[in-house]
């Protein structure tokens, strides 16, 4: 690990990491040592960029994902003055399936003339950002590809409709009809059946949403529905502060709309009134709940793309580097018992292979699904009896020094496009260590089905 330097233009709404212990208290050092750190040959994360992240139905309603990931990518592209035939490959990721374009990564690919660059699309729920671009990094880790560019969008104004499988068999049927037959067809449609089945963020394994979920960790952690509306207050105004410093602008692009551009986020509050949110109805357990909509992620349109390419080809092609993929854990648990810990289940593995402490982080975010996932993740990471008995582990990750913690805000502010989150995250990190002089940092998520990703980025 480099030495540190001194961050002697750290903004106001950030702060330098603080001296930490080298281990947390009752641990020992972990036996599994850094296995994806130790290669000279580096994977280097060259750029990162993101669409603005709106509410969904606002500024992104009339941009389907195929076109949104379009822009960004070539974008990302023109700025680099790099020619498509010099990426490799692309990896796309996408939670909310677009019927028409199964295959995503190849739709972007053909829009830009890359069409040697056969492309995949990969999904791994909220986690599916960080997915990408570790898939991006196991076809450079194999020699399939030298340089890869790492997506992930959704659109949920743009989420397919679905009927009932009666409605649809119906429908096949009558395209073979004809005369009588096709009229009796019709006679055994019921109309009711017609009305489309509305999304929903439901768990098939366990049948609960995901606030369902959130609710079930509040009460089983102790989570306050106070301490909830202050991490979501802080989330904003921090995100706001970042803003207004002009932190954030480097990473958004503008996106081109049949009604004109868009330029910024417009979930973020800067003026976010507490008295108001204490006020809201609770969201998911009308009676007893204590997660509302101030304290949930919102739905979300948007898209984000980096580039990541073996070190040695990066500065063959005289390309800048943003930063490096130093390891990263994806771990799953049972969904039917706190679904939404995979932040304390993922961390520890990636620190593993890092060959790292928590306390050697300067800076972690944490995706912000709900206040409550966050904090009932950081009560955790210090639970000897959790780690023993969860994990299989003597060694807690210990607690997490909140002037290192998602210093730009996060998922509550920004909003949460689900599969663009974990490269939201990759780049914000990175631009956050370096405009603050700093080395390591963390990113991580929990995710649909009981999982969790984490991944550690350095920039030296």
């Amino acid at each position: 690990m480099a030495a540190r330097k001194k961050a002697s233009d750290t903004p106001a709404t950030e702060s330098p990491a603080k001296g930490a212990p080298a281990a947390p208290a009752g641990s020992a050092i972990p036996a599994r040592r850094a296995t994806m750190a130790s290669g000279k040959d580096r994977i280097a994360i060259v750029s990162v960029l993101r669409t603005p992240f709106c509410r969904s139905w606002s500024d992104l309603n009339d941009v389907d994902p195929v076109e949104l990931s379009t822009q960004v990518a070539r974008e990302l592209l023109f700025r680099l003055e790099l020619p498509g035939k010099a990426v490799d490959q692309l990896v796309w990721g996408t939670v909310i399936a677009v019927p028409r374009s199964p295959n995503i990564a190849r739709e972007v690919a053909l829009n830009l003339g890359m069409y040697h660059a056969h492309g995949v699309t990969t999904s791994r729920a909220c986690a599916t950002g960080f997915q990408s671009i570790a898939s991006g990094c196991e076809m450079i880790w194999a020699g399939v590809a030298d340089t890869v560019l790492c997506g992930g969008v959704d659109v949920t104004s743009h989420a397919p409709v679905t009927y009932k499988k009666q409605v649809i068999d119906t429908l096949q049927e009558m395209q073979k009809a004809k005369g009588l037959a096709l009229l009796k067809k019709l006679r055994d449609i019921n109309p009711l059946d017609l009305f489309p089945t509305p999304p929903a963020l439901t768990e098939r394994y366990t049948g609960l949403t995901m606030g369902e979920h959130a609710e079930e960790t509040a009460q089983a952690f102790g989570i306050t529905r106070q301490a909830q509306e202050d991490f979501a207050i802080a989330s904003h105004r921090k995100a706001y502060g970042a803003v207004q410093q002009g932190l954030v602008a480097e990473e958004v692009i503008t996106v081109q709309t049949p009604k004109g551009p868009v330029s910024a986020d417009n979930i973020i509050r800067g003026d976010i009134d507490p008295a108001k949110i204490s006020k809201l109805r609770p969201a998911f357990d009308k009676r007893n709940g204590t997660i509302t909509a101030a304290t949930s992620s919102a739905l979300t349109d948007g898209a984000a793309c980096c580039l990541i390419a073996r070190e040695s080809r990066a500065k063959e092609l005289g390309l800048p580097i943003l930063g490096y993929v130093r390891s990263y854990n994806f771990a799953g648990q049972d969904p039917r018992e706190n679904m939404l810990l995979g932040n304390v289940y993922s961390v520890p593995g990636a620190l593993d292979r890092a060959g790292i402490w928590l306390g050697d982080l300067d800076f972690l975010e944490i995706h912000e699904a709900f206040a409550a996932q966050v904090l009932s993740n950081l009560k955790m990471f210090s639970d000897k009896k959790f780690f023993a008995d969860k994990l299989g582990r003597d060694t807690i990750l210990g607690e997490v020094d909140p002037d290192r913690l998602n210093v730009r805000g996060g998922s509550l502010a920004y909003g949460h496009p689900f599969a663009a989150t974990g490269i939201r995250i990759v780049g914000t990190m990175l631009r956050t260590l370096r405009q603050n002089n700093r080395n390591l940092g963390l990113g991580t998520a929990c995710a649909a089905g009981g999982m969790g990703a984490a991944m550690v980025l350095e920039v030296n």
